[in-house]
């Protein structure tokens, strides 16, 4: 498969045209981005359409004055590089709540209830306590409105048996989805955000006045498809863990998989065959290219064995649940097929350019999704790279050819990602050359099997030793897996991975590239200037990091102290045991770039960086000798806090997570009718002292 990659692939030329439309369009996107993330800047609707109409008027001036020969210039061609970037940042920005006339947030208030018609659009993976759910707000108090909000259900009957198109009918206020309370924390809201989601809800069953099932959609009816296929798979012999694996691998459903299991695909770098992807749908793509070859020897055969491969396709999408990776990589490669039956040769990195520049004109959002981006890159890695790699070596026998055509995809594929997983998740799998050396050629085998034990199950008329068969790989699977995620001393994890490094990486990458196929003097100092580059985002990363500060993290019913100094952190609580250990301090840790850890116990009274910081634990007790500038509040201490700022005068009051709410909240009037300032964890997130 690997080698006849490299042959389809090759092309006769590349359209420059798509690849600028596309690069000025994600420029476009990204400056918006950036715009409403850092500046807030608001433009209105009116004023963006209108330069872009503006820009449009000249472009077919400029068309105009070429055709008539008046004088050629290369003025349409910049117009349609800026039509495009503005096209990029319209786009993004008009899918603002703020921009949207019907969105629900402008019909509710932040001090009443509103009446909420919800509309259950998809179902995510469940934590300890709620259901979770993105609904569309199909009306506030009986007026149409758009928009999607994330709706959390305490765990019950109700909540379990929800399904998509379900409507729901409650009383509640939606909140802005919570901001992470401690540095360097995971931002839920902000990838919620970049999925069109800006508020939240959560409800009990008892707050739900009404439910009925709503008109089915196409997304409803695949994810009640996915459910059927899934009820009928749970009915096989299929043991716990080999059942979360097919329902994945197949199904695109990841919520029924053990927390371990997850963590040692993760651990193995084969976490990419649990999230149905480009993977997945390009092996399906090659697999379906091979069964109806024999009606390319026909008339038209080209023509109908695509229409055939691209309904097959989109039919594995449904079956998928309709995803956005699915139908990303399913429309990637509903290009690729259209593209084969063309009779006339065509140029792969065209087609890719094309399915990505039509996706985000249809959906700019999709740009700042992981999924999205480690896709195209290892598609992009995979046209461009494994081609060159596979020509290093000839050989001779198809198991040969197999194995070799596998570690030159697998190769390519990873150098292409690498620094964005890097980036994401800090981690670097040593050992994911030969996990993807087994898993790689038996995947198709997988995905074919498994298909066939899901079409089968839902006839019921599956044989037994099948299943168990298929069992019994899937076991094999998981067993090597856990293996190789076992070999701690492979796994490079916590690694700091900052934007610059990443942009350096490409640069040096594409520079190294560019020398291996043309080496001259020219390429070859582009080479040495992108590693020199990379270099210095390596000592600005280190020189950034290189600051003292003190934090107060906010933790539940705990009280966690840090103290960094450059590349050292001092880890201080009155419980020594979670010091070192204490989840909080991993992401904190990585970012930071923390080498060393320390632990103390968290003294009653200490100073930093000349500010005199008094603790008071639950005991309350306290010396009024000291004039304290800082007094940190743990463990609910029962103590008088005007009679304390009487006597202690201090300049700050800070309250971590450890202390009740009730007397936060009492805390925090004392303060305000004295006009001290107060800081409380739980609410403005974690203090920092620098």
């Amino acid at each position: 498969m690997a080698s006849r990659l490299s042959s389809r692939m090759r092309v006769p030329f590349i359209n420059t045209t798509v690849v600028l439309f596309s690069v000025f369009l994600t420029l476009g996107i990204c400056l918006s981005y950036w715009v409403h993330e850092h500046i807030a800047i608001t433009i209105s609707a009116e004023i963006q359409l209108g330069l872009l109409f503006f820009i449009a008027l000249l472009l077919l001036f400029a068309h105009w004055q070429n055709n008539a020969r008046l004088s050629p210039t290369s003025l349409f061609g910049v117009l349609v590089c800026v039509l495009f970037f503005g096209i990029g940042y319209t786009s993004y920005s008009l899918r603002f709540p703020k921009y949207i006339k019907q969105h629900y947030t402008h019909h509710t208030t932040s001090d009443s209830a509103s009446f909420l018609q919800l509309k259950i659009r998809e179902k995510l993976k469940p934590n300890t306590y709620y259901h979770n759910f993105i609904a569309k707000v199909a009306a506030v108090d009986g007026s149409e409105t758009k928009g999607d909000l994330l709706l959390h259900l305490a765990k019950d009957s109700l909540a379990q048996h929800l399904f998509v198109d379900e409507i729901l009918f409650v009383q509640k206020i939606p909140k802005a989805i919570r901001q992470p309370l401690n540095p360097h924390q995971f931002n839920y809201a902000r990838y919620m955000k970049n999925n069109g989601v800006y508020t939240e809800i959560t409800s009990k069953p008892r707050d739900i006045l009404f439910q009925r099932k709503g008109k089915t959609t196409l997304v409803g009816f695949s994810a009640s498809l996915r459910n059927f296929f899934i009820s009928k798979l749970k009915k096989s012999s299929l043991e716990k863990d080999q059942l979360s694996i097919v329902q994945a691998l197949v199904l695109g459903q990841r919520r029924d998989i053990s927390k371990e299991l997850y963590n040692a695909y993760a651990a193995a770098g084969a976490i990419h065959i649990l999230a149905v992807s480009g993977l997945h749908v390009g092996i399906l793509y090659f697999i379906f290219m091979w069964l109806f070859r024999p009606l390319s020897y026909f008339k038209h055969g080209n023509t109908i064995r695509s229409v055939i491969i691209v309904v097959l396709l989109w039919a594995f999408a449904m079956l998928a649940g309709l995803s956005p990776s699915v139908v990303r990589a399913v429309t990637m490669f509903s290009f690729f097929t259209l593209a084969s039956s063309l009779n006339r040769p065509t140029n792969s990195f065209n087609t890719l350019f094309l399915s990505y520049l039509l996706l985000l004109l249809l959906v700019p959002h999709w740009l700042f999704q992981v999924g999205f981006q480690l896709s195209y890159l290892a598609v992009f890695f995979i046209l461009w790279l494994q081609p060159k790699l596979y020509n290093l070596y000839t050989p001779k026998f198809y198991i040969d050819k197999m194995l070799w055509g596998i570690t030159t995809v697998t190769i390519a594929a990873q150098v292409g990602i690498v620094p964005l997983s890097l980036y994401y998740f800090h981690q670097f799998p040593g050992l994911f050359f030969i996990t993807n050396l087994v898993i790689l050629p038996v995947l198709g085998l997988l995905l074919a099997g498994g298909l066939l034990l899901v079409i089968m199950a839902a006839f019921n008329v599956a044989p037994d030793v099948y299943v168990e068969g298929y069992n019994f790989v899937l076991k094999l699977l998981n067993e090597f897996i856990v293996w190789v995620a076992t070999q701690d001393s492979f796994l490079f994890a916590d690694i700091p991975f900052s934007e610059v490094k990443v942009l350096a990486s490409y640069l040096v990458i594409v520079s190294l590239g560019l020398l291996w196929k043309n080496y001259n003097a020219k390429t070859f100092l582009f080479c040495l200037s992108t590693i020199t580059i990379f270099c210095g985002s390596v000592l600005w990363d280190k020189k950034r990091n290189n600051y003292h500060e003190l934090v107060v993290f906010n933790q539940n019913r705990k009280t966690l102290v840090a103290v960094k100094e450059t590349t050292e952190i001092t880890i201080m609580s009155p419980d020594t045991t979670i010091q070192k250990s204490h989840y909080l301090l991993k992401g904190y840790n990585t970012q930071a770039g923390i080498k060393n850890v320390h632990g103390s116990r968290l003294p009653t009274f200490f100073t930093y960086k000349n500010q005199q910081i008094l603790v008071l634990d639950s005991l309350g007790v306290y010396s009024t000798v000291t004039k304290p500038d800082i007094v940190l509040l743990t463990s609910s201490p029962r103590v008088n806090l005007d009679r304390l700022i009487d006597s202690l005068s201090p300049r700050m009051i800070v309250a971590d997570g450890s202390n009740y709410r009730s007397y936060v909240e009492r805390w925090r009037r004392s303060c305000s009718i004295k006009k001290l300032p107060f800081h409380h964890t739980g609410t403005k997130g974690a203090f920092t002292l620098k």
